[in-house]
């Protein structure tokens, strides 16, 4: 792994086994993201039947859910297609990990491509780029995904942020920029997706998809946790911590909620698609695609605050 220290707080890891993910990430030397029970488990006992990808995905602060696929199992034009795609698990080639002066900034970078091609098949490559710099406590990843291949294929990306304890407790305000809102189905009720609950036996997953975006100047918009009493070494602080996107590359937000005991997660998820599985979206007619020699850009923004 790589380890980034911003020196104001800010400190992660950026795994190249997983597709150039992010793992464990503090602030004040606390956590801010979640983890999965099964750990950093190695990427090579991945399974991509049905729903396997749980046994594997280590969660952290992100997981990248993709390239052709996102969301639930299912058959989709005779090929059968695990949960959430290949990229979480896939290694990334070409790593490098540096840093250097731009004018008064220190800048450090993580960088590396990941690739999903078979044989007779697609040809999909995504460039990543994630940076920080010295003394400012932000994260951004910027993506390039070309179609190397001769034929246009499904492109499906999901940016699976997640949030964990301490940042989470029943005192957590969660701030989320939709003007619309959709419960994915019965088990995620139409009020109670901006309050956070304590550990609860039996809590069964609720998620919702957001849309129709508030945007700032740049074409960003943001969804924020903030808890007022964050564990710092010495004390407490004010934590805010956002994940930033542009709605124009990711039209659709899906939160993942889960205030259950031993899964006490929330899931910030930008994508350009919904979660049903690749055969349903294609059957609504919403299917993201790539045509052949096309790129296609995608920017992410975690950004740490501690307001009075």
């Amino acid at each position: 792994t790589v380890h980034v220290v911003t020196g104001a707080g800010l400190e992660y890891f950026v795994n190249p086994s997983r597709g150039l993910d992010i793992g464990t990430c503090r602030f004040g030397g606390s956590p801010v993201s979640w983890q999965s029970p099964q750990g950093d488990i190695a990427p090579a006992f991945f399974s991509d039947r049905g729903n396997d990808w749980l046994r594997t995905a280590c969660g952290g602060m992100l997981m990248t859910c993709g390239l052709r696929q996102a969301g639930a199992p299912c058959e989709d034009q005779g090929e059968a297609l695990g949960l959430h795609g290949r990229a979480h698990h896939t290694p990334a080639r070409q790593v490098a990990a540096q840093g250097c002066w731009d004018g008064d900034d220190y800048v450090m970078q993580v960088s590396g491509l990941v690739e999903e091609t078979r044989m007779f098949g697609e040809i999909l490559k995504l460039y990543r780029v994630i940076e920080s710099r010295l003394g400012v406590n932000e994260i951004r990843i910027r993506d390039v995904v070309e179609n190397r291949g001769f034929n246009p294929s499904p492109l499906m990306l999901l940016y699976h942020f997640n949030f964990g304890f301490p940042l989470l407790s029943e005192d957590a305000e969660i701030t989320l920029p939709a003007r619309d809102i959709d419960p994915r189905d019965a088990r995620a009720p139409a009020t109670g997706f901006d309050r956070w609950e304590p550990p609860t036996a039996g809590f069964e997953e609720q998620c919702y998809y957001h849309s129709g975006f508030v945007t700032d100047k740049d074409g960003f918009t943001r969804a924020s946790v903030r808890n007022r009493a964050f564990p710092v070494a010495g004390g407490v602080t004010s934590l805010k911590a956002s994940v930033c996107w542009k709605p124009e590359q990711l039209p659709c937000m899906v939160q993942w909620k889960m205030c259950g005991e031993g899964m006490h997660v929330l899931g910030v998820e930008p994508a350009n698609c919904r979660i049903a599985g690749r055969a349903a979206v294609r059957d609504s007619g919403a299917l993201p695609t790539i045509a052949p020699e096309q790129q296609q850009v995608f920017e992410t923004v975690l950004r740490f605050e501690t307001p009075a």
